[in-house]
């Protein structure tokens, strides 16, 4: 074992590693028996493509059961790994609904329906065919649903073709009609043409500012969908609405759940006609049924089975039709498995390794599908046998394999902070098998601020924590006052906090591991994105704890946030800061750019060009401002970059020039790997 400085250690992870593996998986669906999911394609400029399993020669003899022997997560892919492409080149299978975006696509009756980055229209693809237009520029689609005759796709539409803000609805389209390519080709199928008002869709419901998750019931004929209004983000109130479906429109529309500080999502219809839903009423995000009028719990747990909605179409739940539901819920940040009796509410946990699970579908009745993630492994698809909780892996992107005596194992840690309260997070030590630090040193620690700010890290393996924990850093993932996964009462621990409690939180972690002699405290920096970028600029902007900052795509101005940002968000800080023009003075003792008095630490700041959730203009603002005091900043802009890096190149960059940034402030010269 090699003695040297932390930092300085040859990591078997380099930052080109990081961008190969960084395939994202999302949105599982099973259509005819065949699974499908997006896969993203760094490679390709951050293309995101529609992928099936790709066929297997049948095996010499049947097994057992469909599970039985097959490798789990932690095993080689092995031939299962391949897939079939069926976005073709030149298209990009992802929507901007509420800029965030949301599941682009539907399959069914051999054909694939989905948005496409470039114009945002929806297209119909059979086969082998070149994908067709079906609705005209100007609208953005996600979270659809297809009716069972195969006539009809239901979906949330929004309509950028007006002036002001853009408007949300439930909109039905008639795929029994196409429309012209997208090079202008002629139609095939009908005679409307997409620059028709009608191929747009025909409008549902549009009554409020927000809806998704438009649900049919098996027979058709019935709909059910949730909606909700400025100021409210969907994790603070929703309203769930069910609705006769009838040719000419909705009929008996009623709210049956949600209202003032109730979230309502997911809502799913069984094969009897019940209507189940996920329901934070008690604190947590629990399982509902509607039925016979009346709302009853299905069982209650102290966790979370869904998520903050920031992107449409989320699956935390299937009902597999024979009385029992498969769910995923969440314990301290933690992912479980568990098939339940709905008539008696008897939860069964499957002895998994996971600690990630999302896109939960179901293959069949006895097998569910999702995208899993262990503390060793990165995300892969899977299959689950409901009865044993024996799994096999269908798709296992990463490349990179990494030995486990290099990778750093998340401990959950508890710490006091403000007010008496107690923090969450979780503490990776530095961890390499070929070296070790000189004796009597402390590592420096990197603090992670997520973004959101509702939202939370998870122990599940990343490599992008585990390059930095490789070269001899320590890391703390701080689940802040304020991030999901812990209850309502602790999401709202920032409400008319933020750049407060989040900022407090960070702090406390700090200080916690320096006085228990973890890590060295005079070498620490702090790193987030979006709001945890903010919340990066806040604490050196108030604080003198953190030596650097990385700074991605961060808030330094509140107002003007709030003033140029998008739709979804643009009400965010009502309950996050305070309601305009009223908390002006807030907004004023809050926001980073205003107070750089005492900002005297080095920061480096990543910025895409194309963001339209945090604009360029809050990055360039801020290193201005640094710049004419003096303070040791650098600026890397990133052309064609969104909100989220999704460029190999680009993810590259960015790493290497922070982890260099951090040798030049705390002296020490990185691997050259």
């Amino acid at each position: 074992m090699i003695r040297s400085p932390y930092g300085t250690w040859r990591s078997p992870i380099a930052a080109a590693d990081l961008a190969r593996s960084a395939i994202s998986l999302s949105y599982v669906q099973v259509s005819g028996g065949a699974p499908y999911w997006v896969e993203s394609r760094p490679a390709e400029g951050g293309r995101y493509v529609i992928v099936t399993p790709a066929p297997q020669p049948a095996p010499e003899s049947a097994p057992e059961s469909v599970l039985e022997s097959a490798p789990g997560i932690g095993a080689a892919p092995g031939p299962r790994s391949a897939v079939v492409e069926k976005t073709p080149a030149g298209f990009n299978a992802r929507t901007r609904v509420h800029e965030y975006g949301g599941r682009p696509y539907c399959v069914g009756r051999d054909r694939i329906y989905f948005t496409h980055f470039a114009d945002q229209r929806l297209y119909v693809q059979r086969a082998s065919e070149a994908p067709v237009a079906l609705t005209p520029e100007g609208y953005r689609y996600a979270d659809f649903e297809l009716d069972p005759s195969g006539t009809s796709l239901l979906c949330v539409r929004e309509d950028h073709t007006g002036s002001g803000e853009a408007k949300n609805a439930i909109v039905e389209l008639d795929v029994r009609v196409t429309a012209g390519s997208a090079t202008g080709g002629s139609t095939t199928g009908g005679s409307a043409r997409a620059e028709d008002k009608d191929a747009a869709g025909t409008v549902l419901f549009g009554d409020s500012d927000f809806v998704a998750y438009p649900r049919l019931s098996r027979d058709g004929r019935r709909i059910a969908w949730i909606a909700w209004n400025h100021p409210d983000m969907p994790w603070d109130a929703t309203t769930l609405y069910v609705a006769d479906r009838t040719p000419a429109g909705l009929a008996a529309v009623t709210a049956i759940a949600g209202g003032p500080r109730e979230s309502v999502v997911e809502p799913r219809w069984d094969a009897d006609g019940s209507l189940y839903f996920i329901s934070d009423r008690s604190g947590w995000w629990n399982l509902y049924r509607w039925r016979g009028g009346r709302v009853e719990p299905v069982f209650s747990l102290a966790a979370e089975l869904a998520s903050p909605l920031w992107t449409l179409g989320q699956s935390n739940y299937a009902l597999t039709g024979d009385g029992r539901a498969v769910v995923r819920y969440e314990v301290a940040a933690r992912d479980k498995l568990a098939v339940v009796s709905l008539a008696t509410g008897s939860v069964k946990e499957l002895d998994l390794p996971f600690v990630g699970l999302a896109s939960i579908e179901l293959l069949s009745p006895a097998t569910a599908l999702a995208i899993a993630a262990s503390a060793s492994d990165e995300p892969a698809v899977v299959g689950i046998d409901l009865e044993t909780g024996s799994h096999r892996v269908l798709r296992a992107p990463g490349e990179l394999k990494i030995d486990a005596r290099y990778l750093s194992v998340a401990e959950p840690i508890e710490y006091p902070t403000a007010g008496g309260l107690t923090a969450h997070a979780f503490f990776y030590p530095p961890t390499n098998a070929d070296f070790c630090a000189p004796q009597g040193e402390r590592p420096p620690l990197i603090v992670k601020a997520h973004g959101g700010p509702t939202s939370h890290s998870k122990p599940d393996l990343s490599l992008e924590r585990q390059y930095w924990t490789s070269r001899g850093f320590a890391l703390l993932d701080v689940n802040y006052g304020g991030s999901s996964g812990y209850g309502r009462a602790y999401r709202e621990r920032l409400e008319g906090n933020w750049g407060i409690v989040d900022v407090g939180d960070v702090v406390a972690g700090v200080r916690y591991l320096a006085e228990s002699g973890r890590v060295d405290g005079s070498r620490t920096a702090i790193r987030g994105g979006s709001a945890g970028g903010f919340t990066v600029l806040a604490a050196l902007a108030f604080h003198d704890v953190f030596r650097a900052g990385a700074n991605y795509f961060g808030v330094s101005d509140l107002e003007a946030l709030a003033r140029d940002t998008h739709k979804f968000e643009s009400r965010y800080l009502d309950r996050l800061v305070a309601p305009l023009p009223q908390g002006r003075e807030i907004y004023e003792a809050r926001a980073p750019i205003r107070h750089l008095e005492a900002f005297r630490a080095p920061l480096i700041t990543f910025q895409g060009t194309e963001d339209k959730v945090v604009p360029p203009s809050q990055s360039r603002a801020i290193v201005a401002a640094l710049q004419s005091r003096g303070v040791p900043v650098e600026y890397i802009e990133l052309e064609g970059e969104q909100h989220g890096f999704r460029k190999a190149e680009s993810i590259v960059r960015s790493l290497e020039a922070e982890l260099a940034f951090y040798g030049r402030v705390f002296g020490f010269t990185p691997a050259a790997k």
